[in-house]
């Protein structure tokens, strides 16, 4: 017996890229058997030059995961008298850097996601005579698909001496600089700093390649004096093993890809993203989102969530059911990549609204269509 083919829409790999073994240069060995600190392999440093120019930045450096970068980074930063100023909702990751920092003795503020004014009510509030602030943000929310205010952020954080570090795992590969209808997610894919026209010796990039670029390496970007220092005063590179040749030549690969294929790849995902929307909204459903390919359906009233998560797996849907930020409840997210097709949405569509408006009674739906309607506008 056949079954059906199953419509993945869980997978972070935005743009599609694969790296086969076929598609990498060989290679003679997979590790070098030293820590970091002792030696790099020479294309390693090649690759983390490729990704500073194309964050627009002076210098960079590869690590095996945004972990060791942050464990390392926020160590070295608490031993100078700073003061972090956190978004709060910065991604678990780079928030357990902040916190060893905090449990190092540096103080730490939480501000509401992407709040400008409070944020600057905080450091008016705070004077911050003998301390350097520190911002901390994403650079791009999933959640709500919308870009942090990195200008802004760095207004903050220069108006009193300070620096602006941005975890910029979700922008990288998807976005950049001068946005377009021609190219609607900017060119190039050098992240949020490219987007948002900004650069400087006071911004730190903690950045995974494992979303956008499809490759399980890190990278922190920022200004020579920055990596400099980090590079000698870390110590995850002392005791763990650096990125494996293997995962540097796939970066070299998806660099490669993103040179000469990445805009048009993604525009063909900016195009499935708003269709996508397009046919949610005709069968009377909404997400956020945006132009971002993660769109978390918005609640249904009188819905179960996790029954409908569940009837769409046993249909072939494979979807994200998680706890929506900023406290907003349980949530279905559709992941959308370049991979996936028009007709692949089609079906998601019709599987959606058929579970929704006619589905199992687990589901509670909502009996008449109209009623629906009238509660989602």
């Amino acid at each position: 017996m056949r079954h059906a083919a199953v419509l993945d829409f869980t997978s972070v790999l935005y743009l599609g890229l694969r790296h086969t073994s076929q598609s990498l240069r060989p290679w003679a060995q997979f590790a070098t058997g030293v820590p970091a600190a002792l030696a790099r392999y020479p294309g390693e440093s090649k690759v983390a030059d490729m990704l500073a120019t194309l964050q627009g930045c002076e210098s960079a450096l590869l690590a095996p995961s945004t972990l060791h970068l942050s464990w390392d980074l926020f160590g070295i930063l608490a031993k100078s008298k700073i003061v972090i100023y956190m978004d709060a909702g910065v991604y678990p990751i780079v928030r357990w850097g902040v916190e060893r920092a905090a449990a190092l003795g540096v103080p730490l503020r939480t501000f509401r996601h992407y709040d400008i004014d409070v944020l600057n009510q905080m450091l008016r509030q705070d004077g911050l005579c003998h301390r350097r602030p520190l911002i901390v943000s994403d650079g791009m929310c999933p959640g709500c698909g919308k870009p942090a205010p990195v200008a802004e952020y760095l207004k903050c954080a220069r108006a009193y001496n300070g620096q602006l570090i941005i975890d910029d795992t979700q922008a990288l590969g998807i976005f950049g600089h001068a946005p377009c209808p021609k190219a609607p997610y900017g060119r190039g894919g050098g992240g949020i700093l490219q987007l948002s026209k900004v650069r400087g010796d006071d911004i730190l990039t903690v950045s995974s390649l494992a979303k956008g670029f499809g490759v399980p390496v890190a990278v922190l970007s920022g200004s020579i004096g920055m990596i400099r220092l980090f590079k000698e005063k870390n110590k995850t590179r002392v005791h763990c093993s650096p990125p494996s040749i293997a995962v540097v030549h796939a970066a070299e690969h998806a660099l490669e890809v993103n040179r000469t294929k990445g805009d048009a790849i993604r525009f063909g995902l900016a195009h499935l993203v708003l269709y996508f929307r397009k046919r949610l909204k005709e069968i009377g459903l909404s997400a956020t989102g945006g132009l971002f390919p993660v769109q978390t359906l918005l609640p249904v009233p009188g819905l179960d969530v996790v029954a409908l998560h569940e009837h769409l797996y046993l249909k072939g849907i494979r979807t994200v059911l998680h706890h929506g930020r900023h406290g907003h409840g349980v949530r279905i997210s559709f992941l959308i990549t370049a991979q996936h097709s028009l007709s692949d949405i089609d079906k998601a569509m019709a599987m959606l609204e058929y579970a929704i408006f006619h589905g199992a009674d687990t589901l509670k739906p909502i009996n008449q269509k109209r009623s629906f309607y009238t509660a989602i506008v």
